[in-house]
């Protein structure tokens, strides 16, 4: 049986879901998740989990915020002049896209005024304990897929769902 360590690549089905039932992202219908061990890839209680799995074992765990994306933060709302728009027609609710020094960023556009509009920077599952049923499907040296998103989720990164370990 292949050893699960650091620097090895792990695809792995899962269902998420919160407390109340509602399933937030489900790999089963597209190919697993694959990360490599210990690059801290995706949300760590996820890593530490399958850390302790063997080969098609299937393990329910329960991740409090700490071990997942956190607790929402206030500081990460924040309201910008509307002039920054442009052109660009954005109505709350909708999510759009930053650049920063690190790269694109997303945001959640709550609330839209003549003069200013309001974003939350928050990752959309941010204060949620999150529960997943995990399910290791393969282990192995080198990634078996094209590189993606890096949640695995099979979108390109400026697609990435809620599931998103960046």
């Amino acid at each position: 049986m292949p050893e699960i360590k650091d620097g090895k690549y792990v695809q792995v089905h899962y269902v998420g879901t919160l407390d109340d039932g509602t399933v937030f992202d489900d790999s089963r219908e597209r190919q697993p998740l694959e990360f490599q061990l210990g690059n801290r890839s995706v949300i760590p209680g996820f890593e530490q989990a399958v850390k302790g799995m063997a080969l098609n074992e299937e393990k329910s765990i329960s991740l409090s915020p700490d071990d997942a994306y956190g607790n929402r933060q206030e500081s990460l709302i924040r309201e910008f002049p509307t002039t920054m728009l442009g052109e660009d027609k954005v109505e709350s609710g909708q999510n759009v896209w930053f650049d920063s020094p690190q790269g694109p960023v997303p945001g959640k556009v709550l609330a839209l005024e003549a003069d200013n509009f309001t974003v939350d920077f928050n990752h959309p599952l941010a204060g949620e304990k999150l529960n997943f049923q995990l399910t290791l499907v393969g282990v192995t040296d080198q990634p078996t897929q094209a590189a993606g998103c890096a949640c695995g989720c099979g979108s390109e990164p400026s697609d990435c769902g809620p599931s998103c370990g960046q």
